[in-house]
């Protein structure tokens, strides 16, 4: 079976369509699927669910598929960075299931595993508890949270083998692996492609059991997000 695509777009067509639960992967500018994301926004589909621990920044990233207005919902951690997403948030144009980090980290991992939900303590007593079930266990509040299966990923890697085995690069895996695990379908965007085999067992992160098709893009722009501090007189 061939999962080499020969662009974005090609990996994309038939796959996507308007109303779709998605998951993207990615933590902040790191590991985002670039390509994936630019051909999404190009191929038009509308009225997206989006799982993504960001939103990305204006311009970047998710930021693309704001601007064009084509997410209807997202469930994301952090959603700072994108005076876009304020404005259609605050207008009431955009949806959000805020959720915590860990929380959504456990969400695609649980779906990923065949798990349709879990109890966890993080968010009871806040909003992020509002409509859901609660439990006790052992003298202590727990909410009930339903695990993620997006209908599609798109994920980054830094290098796949002809048979979708995946390994990232250092903290470029973060939310990747659990949305390629916990999607229907996943489709990979590489900057390297090598014959299967190439890859040591051990040097494996994901096998390619969960990867259905794959794209190379060897020149990612790979946007770096920089601190910059005041300086401050006799500090």
């Amino acid at each position: 079976m061939n999962k080499i695509f020969p662009s974005a777009r090609d990996a994309l067509k038939g796959v996507v369509s308007d109303g779709q639960l998605l998951a993207v992967g990615g933590f902040g500018l790191c590991g985002i699927p670039e390509a994936l994301i630019e051909a999404l926004r190009d191929s038009g589909v509308k009225d997206l669910t989006v799982i993504s621990n960001n939103a990305g920044v204006d311009g970047f990233g998710l930021g693309k598929l704001l601007e064009t207005r084509q997410i209807k919902r997202m469930i994301s951690s952090y959603v700072g960075e994108n005076k876009e997403f304020e404005r259609q948030y605050l207008a009431g144009e955009l949806e959000l299931e805020f959720t915590p980090q860990g929380t959504l980290a456990e969400k695609l991992r649980a779906g990923g595993a065949g798990i349709p939900a879990f109890f966890t303590k993080t968010g009871v007593g806040t909003i992020v508890a509002d409509g859901k079930e609660l439990r006790d266990f052992d003298g202590e509040t727990y909410v009930m949270e339903r695990s993620l299966v997006p209908d599609v990923a798109l994920v980054k890697a830094d290098i796949a083998d002809r048979s979708g085995n995946l390994r990232f690069n250092l903290t470029a895996r973060n939310f990747n692996p659990a949305a390629a695990m916990a999607g229907k379908l996943c489709i990979v965007e590489v900057e390297h492609i090598v014959a299967t085999g190439e890859l040591a067992p051990d040097d494996i992160h994901l096998p390619g059991i969960y990867v259905h098709r794959i794209v190379l893009n060897a020149s990612p722009e790979k946007r770096i997000e920089k601190r910059t501090i005041t300086e401050k007189r006799g500090a």
